[in-house]
């Protein structure tokens, strides 16, 4: 298969990856687009790991107000104050923020969420499934935690603008971190909805 200057490019700009990158990710896929983005999906995340231990103390405060009736304050930090000001960090932080008004997460990370709450949702789901044989009992209250997790971690949610739904902010995350060369870390965020108690 014939590897075109045109494919490097669509690939290139998909992904944000290096010219060499593509080509290599192409041709080991063989001419097919979407394993190609894999692969590189595959490599940046080994990227992103390798990035994770970086000191982040740049970066950007973002906001965003969602029909004078929810407001969104979103700290996002990066390596340096050069990335923090170009257009895809902006848009990052200003999608998360977006995110954040629609998603309506209530923690960061699973690592944020008390003990006690944990240990709550797995009483209430043992209730559930009193009737069921011990060994079962473990493998759907974990089931239903990952589902827990995925309603109210920001991380572990699926990106609200993902048009096939499958993408998390942790992948939207780590693709930022591939594609920008810098460890990016979403450091806090508050939300606000007009009428709520607090």
């Amino acid at each position: 298969m014939t590897i075109t200057a045109e494919m490097v490019k669509n690939l290139r700009e998909k992904t944000g990856a290096g010219m060499m990158d593509c080509k290599k990710a192409l041709t080991e896929a063989e001419g097919d687009f979407d394993k190609a983005v894999e692969l590189l999906r595959k490599k940046g995340l080994a990227a992103a790991e390798k990035k994770a231990g970086r000191q982040a103390s740049e970066g950007v405060i973002g906001s965003y107000i969602h029909m004078d009736k929810i407001g969104v304050l979103l700290e996002v930090n990066c390596e340096t104050d050069f990335v923090a000001r170009t257009d895809d960090f902006k848009e990052f932080v200003k999608d998360v923020a977006m995110h954040i008004a629609a998603a309506s997460p209530r923690y960061l990370s699973r690592e944020d969420i008390p003990e006690d709450v944990i240990n709550k949702e797995k009483e209430i789901y043992k209730e559930q499934i009193k009737n069921k044989p011990e060994h079962v009992v473990e493998k759907i209250v974990q089931g239903k935690l990952e589902k827990f997790y995925s309603e109210v971690c920001l991380l572990d949610q699926v990106f609200v603008k993902d048009p096939e739904g499958k993408k998390k902010v942790k992948d939207l995350l780590t693709e930022m971190i591939a594609k920008l060369g810098e460890n990016i870390v979403i450091r806090r965020f508050v939300r606000y909805q007009l009428g709520e108690e607090s």
